[in-house]
């Protein structure tokens, strides 16, 4: 059960959005978390606080009336901390432990861990990168940033970014073996592969639509997508790489795209962290510095409107 203050402090929240949905966004928790604390406080007050149906919920005259009396008591109990928080957050410290995508990591996380670290110098970075999905419950990772959609109840999930993914060959490769016209055509040339590390199968290729090929016989074949990007990069076949890794390298023109009708919808790049009691201090200020960078379009470019060529 969630204590009470937590409790106000949802209902608060739900009330100022209108829907439980929003709130639970800008919480940073499920919209069934939400619903969970409502409830609680419906049977702690004896008092409906929202009509809702499947669709919408519409505060009643009680829960505005408590919302009101509520959002006063949590800004006097807040006051209560916040010079305390303010001392707090300027002598930050301790471990927090990370995990994310290998190609995530030089060009993108450290650079935003960097900035932090600099203005909290007694804040510790335990960073493991892996393209492996870590167990960070049983692994004890404070937080962790993946590509794809995260179904585990365990966690807290935002999407900070849209990933998308691109066809590409190196200009020499394309120049001696042609550049594809259609799938048929993609088929007839060398193509590189990521190998899942949990069951050691390749990954297929995602297209438009929701389609999905899988390369009989690729050239490379790689469980590393840095070294999968390097294969493509040095010619030895065309690849599927996400917009991380394929955009610094089509600016430079060292790869170019191909079958642009094929490009599948981008994938979220979410940030999580485990479902756990208090969240410390240091955990939540790396947690809200990632969330606001990745969000940043011009730290974490996505789409070719960003990159010439």
């Amino acid at each position: 059960m969630l204590n009470r203050l937590e409790m106000l402090r949802i209902f608060c929240t739900a009330a100022d959005c209108g829907n439980f949905k929003e709130a639970a966004q800008r919480l940073g928790i499920s919209p069934q978390a939400v619903t969970r604390a409502i409830k609680e406080l419906e049977q702690l007050q004896g008092e409906l606080l929202f009509h809702r149906n499947t669709r919408h919920s519409r505060i009643t005259a009680f829960g505005a009336a408590l919302a009101a009396d509520a959002r006063r008591k949590v800004q006097e109990i807040d006051a209560l901390f916040s010079q305390r928080q303010a001392q707090a957050d300027s002598a930050i410290s301790g471990l927090v432990r990370i995990t994310a995508p290998a190609a995530l990591g030089e060009h993108h996380l450290v650079p935003a861990l960097a900035d932090l670290q600099q203005q909290h110098p007694a804040l510790r970075i335990d960073l493991r990168l892996s393209d492996e999905m870590s167990d960070v419950v049983d692994e004890q990772i404070d937080i962790g940033l993946r590509v794809g959609v995260m179904r585990d109840s365990r966690f807290i999930a935002r999407a900070v970014a849209p990933v998308p993914f691109y066809i590409v060959g190196s200009p020499a490769l394309l120049a001696r073996c042609g550049v594809p016209d259609s799938l048929e055509a993609l088929t007839r040339l060398p193509v590189t592969v990521s190998l899942d590390p949990n069951t050691g199968k390749p990954w297929p290729w995602f297209f438009a639509g929701g389609q999905q090929w899988h390369p009989p016989t690729p050239a490379f074949m790689a469980t590393d997508t840095r070294a999968e990007c390097a294969a493509v990069e040095n010619g030895i076949g065309l690849g599927q790489l996400a917009g991380f890794l394929a955009i610094p390298l089509l600016r430079a023109g060292r790869l170019q795209a191909v079958l642009p009708a094929l490009q599948p919808t981008p994938w979220n790049l979410n940030l999580y962290r485990p479902q756990r009691g208090p969240v410390p201090a240091r955990i939540r200020l790396v947690y809200d510095h990632l969330l606001q960078r990745f969000a940043q379009s011009s730290f974490f470019p996505t789409t070719a409107a960003n990159w010439p060529g």
